[in-house]
């Protein structure tokens, strides 16, 4: 048990110490897609859904998520973020509204968690505004496509 992290050895779950860590400049960046029926991604690309303006709200919802991260996954520190940028945009040939929100910070922990919530709350927050028109929307390839700062260094993905 003692290769994880967020366990000790005798295996209980414990927050990391990372008083110790430098304190560096950090961001983590994140996307996701909702998709949804063609007919449903018009509705919100042309504000007819009746809740309100989908991707604003959405995009403030996505802040929020990121803001709340340490009350919502276990053993997460709370983190004073310096950044929270969250983008939405409507690709029609897919039929998806797609998510990318990027947190930064300068502290000790990286901030991969927040971004990834902050992608998590919007699309959730898409499908709460719109699933009076369409139940059958799909929330998907939410991930993590690039990290920066601390003694990990540099992640790219995709």
């Amino acid at each position: 048990m003692s290769d994880f992290t967020h366990f000790d050895d005798q295996g209980k779950a414990h927050m990391v110490d990372v008083g110790a860590k430098e304190i560096t400049e950090r961001s983590a960046t994140a996307r996701g897609s909702v998709f949804a029926a063609a007919g449903t991604i018009r509705l919100i690309r042309d504000g007819g859904v009746k809740k309100g303006d989908v991707l604003s709200v959405a995009r403030l919802a996505g802040i929020m998520g990121a803001k709340k991260t340490p009350d919502l996954i276990p053993l997460c520190h709370p983190l004073a973020l310096t950044s929270v940028a969250v983008d939405l945009s409507i690709d029609e040939a897919r039929n998806a509204i797609d998510i990318e929100a990027t947190c930064k910070l300068k502290g000790r922990t990286g901030v991969e968690m927040e971004a990834l919530t902050a992608v998590a709350i919007a699309a959730l927050t898409v499908y709460d505004m719109a699933k009076a028109i369409d139940r059958s929307m799909r929330i998907g390839e939410v991930r993590l496509v690039h990290k920066a700062g601390g003694k990990s260094g540099e992640f790219r993905g995709e």
